[in-house]
């Protein structure tokens, strides 16, 4: 069923930022939502994954499964981030032809 769900989602997407949600297993406004993120921002998506990451630390009490969520986030934010960096050079070569 979340993979159904995934798919479905990832049909609203572009095609690599579908393909992305499909292999981490979640969609690209979940992760920011996990990591409590409004934008793309690399700053912020790091702190707010090294605070959540340390508070869900299972030798101070965390849930490894929360933890777990949070670190699949990051790796959804970063191939994002990966894919919009790849795009904005694909547009820079166009421009200069």
């Amino acid at each position: 069923a979340s993979q159904a769900a995934a798919d479905a989602r990832g049909r609203a997407e572009r095609p690599q930022s579908a393909a992305a949600s499909r292999i981490i297993g979640i969609s690209l406004q979940e992760a920011q939502q996990i990591l409590n993120v409004s934008s793309l921002n690399p700053e912020e998506i790091q702190k707010n994954y090294e605070h959540l990451f340390k508070v869900n630390d299972k030798s101070v009490g965390g849930s490894f499964y929360l933890q777990s969520k949070v670190v699949r986030a990051k790796e959804r934010l970063d191939e994002e981030l990966r894919i919009q960096a790849k795009g904005d050079k694909e547009k820079g070569r166009k421009a200069e032809t």
